[in-house]
């Protein structure tokens, strides 16, 4: 498992180069057809890896409870999101995987509580939801392209 979380840095690092050139307007800006923007997308990767391992563990997530909150699955855009916390996803972004692999290194995820995420996709342990975390920031990904082509074709 610990393979499947260093695989899961590489799209993230690269997703970040992605949005780089974007200012902070375009990344609060809800593209026309979509219920969210590009800062939501980038927080909710980091909280739902949160819930879907921590959370689901009985564990305390190794994000504020307030981030969870703004970025979690259901949620949408509230505010708009400054730099300062576009800042502190991107930090957790990477940091948040380093923890993980050093939690379940430390055999922390004893207690995981079995599910079926929206998808339909059963999750049993830890293992399982490490091996499912890439579809949902996949998923992400796509959403962030789209949301990047949908904004900068306007501006051509």
């Amino acid at each position: 498992m610990i393979k499947a979380i260093e695989i899961l840095q590489k799209p993230r690092l690269q997703l970040l180069q992605l949005i780089d050139s974007l200012d902070i307007h375009l990344l609060n800006e809800v593209p026309a057809g979509f219920n969210n923007n590009i800062a939501w997308n980038l927080g909710h990767i980091v909280a739902a890896q949160q819930g879907v391992c921590y959370l689901r563990a009985g564990l305390p997530m190794r994000i504020s409870e307030d981030l969870y909150e703004l970025y979690k699955p259901g949620s949408r855009p509230e505010k708009f999101i400054s730099e300062a916390e576009i800042k502190e996803i991107r930090g957790l972004f990477t940091a948040t995987l380093t923890q993980l692999e050093q939690d379940y290194t430390e055999g922390l995820f004893g207690n995981y509580t079995p599910w079926i995420t929206r998808y339909g996709v059963e999750i049993k342990s830890i293992d399982d939801a490490i091996s499912f975390l890439p579809f949902h920031d996949g998923l992400h990904h796509g959403y962030i392209l789209a949301q990047r082509r949908a904004l900068l074709g306007r501006q051509l």
